[in-house]
């Protein structure tokens, strides 16, 4: 089994923990979700024997993710490893090509992962993904405009559309 090397850091969101594996950055748990929530899922896809706390395994997302909160990234390249069926993944990837300070609907996301009647399934794989902000799920949003649901509340999904310059209220 992989080792995966979890870690937590405050950032101007909240306090944020993060894991990831040999391959890269496997989860990212943004405030709203508890610690517990996180050791939950790490549970749920490794041995509980395989986690062992390691900050400088995590020191370059880490890095890019302050950036991104400064202002001063668009784009991140940490390597990931993402962990999720077939259709979370096509989803996942869809949303990584959205660009910085844009955002879609739903419908278009259905849409552009070859489902156009499949809004409310794209929706549930945006909601399950495991590495929030690095993949944009936040970029995602309903078809008036308004910003629905986001697992680190609205007000947080607000906050980096504001950052990316998406919305200005």
């Amino acid at each position: 089994m992989p080792k995966v090397y979890c870690t937590s850091f405050d950032s101007k969101i909240g306090h944020i923990y993060i894991a990831s594996t040999d391959n890269g950055v496997c989860k990212i748990s943004i405030p709203k979700e508890s610690k517990k929530d996180f050791f939950d899922w790490l549970s749920d896809h490794f041995d509980d024997d395989d986690v062992v706390e390691n900050k400088s395994r995590n020191k370059e997302a880490i890095d890019q993710l302050n950036r991104y909160f400064n202002g001063k990234l668009a784009k991140f390249s940490a390597q990931l490893d993402q962990i999720g069926t077939t259709f979370q993944l096509r989803v996942w990837k869809e949303l990584m090509r959205i660009p910085y300070g844009t955002t879609i609907t739903y419908k278009q996301l259905a849409r552009r992962v070859g489902v156009p009647r499949g809004f409310r399934a794209v929706g549930t794989a945006n909601g399950g993904n495991p590495l929030p902000i690095v993949v944009p799920c936040h970029r995602v949003v309903g078809h008036d405009g308004s910003l629905g649901g986001y697992s680190a509340g609205v007000k947080t999904k607000e906050f980096l559309l504001r950052l990316e310059g998406a919305i200005i209220l």
